[in-house]
Order: structure tokens, then C-alpha cells, then sequence
């Protein structure tokens, strides 16, 4: 009766429609178009989802209002296709609108650049969206418009949270589905980054990849194994979209400006972390413009496109630059460097002129399991597919470039920026 219900309400409580580029209509129920005009919501709507790539691919001015419309889509979708198996766990009402809530609700918390920042010593936007989700004007919408616990959304959006008590429970269940292999997040924005970047790399056959998943009460989902296909696409897509859009030459030193500038913002105490919460991007940039601080500049020459250029770069593999792998010793070397460069090329530098840049570690998650014909599970790792664990570790090695980044007339002198780079290979990996 409880599954009955739940279907009901997902097949005719969501009347609303939203026109979307990618995914055309996406309805809304009255409820949750309240929580999309909230202004916590709202304000995602100025925030870029990928950054500075417009830069590169000018039609990249999406935002994480968008993305988070069509992760609900997407989390709608799988729910409802999961809730049609007869292996489908048991699951209440509340518990499915608290997912839904989570699904739209999943970015609120970010601010511009969250992901190029996380070796900096700021909140995640996890935490940060679950504590937009318990205070007004978001608490109280859920709990009297959609009619859910806003504890047990924030709980599926922040691991850290766990009302239910244990991870096997109908929070732990949904947490899986929203982030894992084959989530709705990635889903939309692989496909939905391919599309106003105007590249084909990152499209995805959403169709059959919801066709292909069934419920399993541990794992949150199981992919048949006639969808090992669905799993290779996505993988290699998402190899692709890193090589040519996520880590762009260009989007990379532009990225690597704006995290020096904020890392040693904070680090002299110009930003505190609570400055940065709750901007958008007009905001951010606002702020870089208003403080009499020389690093800042870096982040205005982003905004007027006044970009560094590479000076040398190296593969990061291998070996470790282990002197290099911490912000606070990168900065110190970047000081000496500072002081080297401009010996060398005639050009005088500052210290905050000096930018090495150090990607970090993509994970290629394989971490899936795979439902045989007669119900029992094998590891992903035993699928006859390519991508491997090994494999996967491959796909990420060539795409870990170290570079170091200049003003443009020291990177056109410096005639020596491999050697450079060279005395900091490390031998820890």
C-alpha cells in the first residue's frame, strides 16, 4: 500500500513544468516549485556550474540552479523505475519526498569555485547545504509544503548527518542512489556540460542507463549486466570531458589564479571563510575588486581575462612533488622561484606572481555491483569490461599535468621552467 502510494504521488503530484534545454520539461510539484523560489535556491542561479570555462567554450554560462532542476529530473526518474521491482526495498512517502528534496537541493550550498578549492580550509558545500536545509526559509517549506523531515533531506545530502541511526537504513538506501556510479548528479551534468560546451564527449544514453539499474537493499543500486556498456560510456566520458573541458589548459591556470588568490586571502586573515558562504559569482568577484589587497589581482585579471601562460609544465605521475604538495610549502617555493624567475628573465616578480598548479586525484569510481540472470551479485571488478580498477588508474595518469604559470612577458623569457620544475620530483608517491 505504501509503494502504491508513493507512485501515485510521483505519477500525478507533479504538475508543474519547467522548460529546460537538455531535458525539455521537468515538472515540479507545487511544494517543491516553492523550494526553487526560495532564495537560497535562487542565488545558485548566479553561479556558474563550470567555473571559468566560458572562457574556453563561451556557451558554458550554465548554472547550478539548472544542473540541480535536472537532478531532480534524473532522481525522479530512477525512483520511480526502481519502485516498479519487485526487489524494490521498502520505502514511506516521507522518505522518497525527503530524496526528492535532496536531489533539488543538493548544490544549495555552493559557492563559486567550491570544488577548485577543497585544499583550502573551507566547509564543504555539503555541509553548507545541509545547514541551509534545517533553517528557514528551507525547513519550513519541507516540512509544511512537501511535508517531509528537513533532517532526513540534509542527512541524505551530508554523510556526516544520520538520523535514522545506521547506514543501512531508507536514508543510507537513498544516499547511495543520489551519489555513486551511476547518480543522477553525474547523469546531468556530463550530459548537461557536453551540451553548452557545443562538445559531444559527455552525452550519455540516460534512457538506457535508468533501464539497466535495479534496487538492492545494501548497495542502494545493481546494474544488469547487459548495462556494462552504460557504466564504459560514462567512465570514458567523463575521461574525456576532464582532457577537454574540466582541465583545459586555460581553465586550469584560471582556476589556479583564483584558488592562490583566495588561499593567501585567508592565510593573512583579508577573508575569513564565512566571507566566501552564500556568494554567487557577481558577489565573489565583487568582493576581489573592493579589498586593498595586492593577491586579489589575480582574481580580477581572471574576470578581464588577463590570464597567466604556461611557463613549463611536467607529467604528474609517478613519483610525487612531494615539495610541492601542501598549499602552504607550494607557496614558499613559489616565493624562491619568484626571486629566481625574475633574476633570470629581467622581469620583476612577486611572490604571488608565481603559480604552480598541482591537479588533483580524479577518482574513476568502478565501485558497482553487478546483478547476474539469477539474482546473485558479482563485483564490477569480475565484469567482462575494460575498465577495471587498473585501467581506470591509467585513464587518470595522463590527464595530471603539472604546470607552472607566469605574467605573460616572464613565461615568454624563462628559458629553463623544465629545469625548474625538475629539482622538485619527488620519490614518494
Amino acid at each position: 500500500m505504501e509503494r502504491e502510494k508513493i507512485i501515485r504521488h510521483l505519477d500525478r503530484d507533479y504538475s508543474e513544468p519547467i522548460r529546460d534545454p537538455l531535458w525539455k520539461h521537468i515538472y515540479l510539484s507545487p511544494a517543491m516549485m516553492s523550494l526553487a523560489a526560495a532564495a537560497p535556491f535562487r542565488k545558485i542561479g548566479g553561479i556558474k556550474q563550470l567555473g571559468v570555462a566560458h572562457l574556453v567554450y563561451p556557451g558554458a554560462t550554465h548554472t547550478r540552479f539548472v544542473h540541480s532542476l535536472g537532478v531532480f529530473f534524473l532522481a525522479k526518474r530512477i525512483i520511480r523505475g526502481l519502485l516498479a521491482s519487485p526487489q524494490a526495498p521498502e520505502l514511506s512517502l516521507e522518505g522518497v519526498k525527503a530524496f526528492l528534496c535532496a536531489a533539488l537541493l543538493h548544490d544549495a550550498g555552493h559557492f563559486p569555485f567550491t570544488h577548485s578549492l577543497k585544499e583550502l580550509p573551507l566547509a564543504s558545500h555539503e555541509a553548507l547545504t545541509a545547514h541551509l536545509i534545517l533553517a528557514d526559509p528551507l525547513a519550513g517549506i519541507i516540512r509544511e509544503k512537501v511535508g517531509t523531515d528537513p533532517a532526513v533531506c540534509a542527512a541524505i545530502v551530508d554523510e556526516e548527518l544520520n538520523p535514522d541511526g545506521e547506514s543501512r537504513g531508507e536514508t543510507g538506501f537513498f544516499r547511495r542512489i543520489l551519489s555513486g556510479v551511476l547518480d543522477p548528479d553525474k547523469l546531468d551534468y556530463l550530459n548537461r556540460d557536453a551540451y553548452y560546451c557545443g562538445v559531444p564527449y559527455g552525452i550519455q544514453d540516460t534512457d538506457f542507463v535508468i533501464a539497466r539499474i535495479h534496487p538492492h537493499p545494501d548497495k542502494g543500486i545493481a546494474l544488469d549486466e547487459g548495462g556494462l556498456p552504460a557504466v564504459e560510456n560514462l567512465l570514458f566520458s567523463k575521461y574525456l570531458m576532464y582532457r577537454t573541458v574540466y582541465w583545459h589548459r586555460t581553465v586550469r591556470i584560471a582556476t589556479a589564479m583564483i584558488k592562490k588568490a583566495v588561499f593567501l586571502a585567508l592565510a593573512e586573515g583579508v577573508i575569513v571563510p564565512e566571507d566566501l558562504y552564500g556568494l554567487d559569482d557577481e558577489a565573489f568577484f565583487r568582493i576581489a575588486g573592493e579589498k586593498a589587497y595586492p593577491p586579489l589581482a589575480l582574481i580580477r585579471k581572471v574576470a578581464a581575462r588577463d590570464l597567466y601562460k604556461t611557463a613549463a609544465e611536467a607529467p604528474c605521475e609517478g613519483a610525487a612533488f612531494a615539495a610541492l604538495s601542501g598549499l602552504d610549502s607550494r607557496a614558499r617555493e613559489e616565493a624562491l622561484l619568484a626571486k629566481e624567475i625574475s633574476r633570470e628573465t629581467g622581469v620583476p616578480l612577486k611572490p604571488e606572481e608565481v603559480i604552480i598548479d598541482i591537479p588533483e586525484k580524479i577518482n574513476f569510481e568502478v565501485e558497482l555491483p553487478i546483478l547476474r540472470p539469477d539474482g546473485s551479485l558479482k563485483d564490477y571488478a569480475l565484469a567482462d569490461s575494460v575498465f577495471n580498477a587498473p585501467a581506470a588508474e591509467n585513464f587518470s595518469r595522463p590527464l595530471r599535468v603539472l604546470r607552472l604559470a607566469l605574467p605573460a612577458e616572464a613565461a615568454h623569457r624563462l628559458k629553463n621552467g623544465g629545469e625548474l620544475l625538475s629539482r622538485y620530483r619527488g620519490v614518494i608517491s
